[in-house]
């Protein structure tokens, strides 16, 4: 299972945008329909879309680019920035 959910809804245009920033970053992630479960209704209903971390529990909300979907994944994994050092 991937470290990192993508809440937002069917038909979200800016759900639509978030998850081409994450495929474009080649971010293991899952999809999850906040209309699935009244809490993530309550919790993320005005915020979506929204990155979740599950490990680390620390969560990324819309507005995001790349650059700051990438300062996130290194907040949270900081050997990410010596392997984007690398590259």
């Amino acid at each position: 299972m991937a470290d990192f959910i993508l809440f937002g809804t069917e038909g979200c245009h800016l759900c639509e945008e978030a998850e081409e920033l994450l495929v474009a970053a080649g971010l293991d992630f899952t999809s999850r329909d906040i209309m699935a479960n009244e809490q993530w209704q309550a919790d993320y209903g005005l915020l979506i879309p929204v990155l979740w971390h599950a490990p680390s529990q620390k969560q990324l909300n819309w507005p995001f680019d790349s650059l700051q979907l990438k300062a996130f994944s290194i907040a949270i994994d900081p050997s990410e920035c010596q392997s984007a050092r690398r590259t």
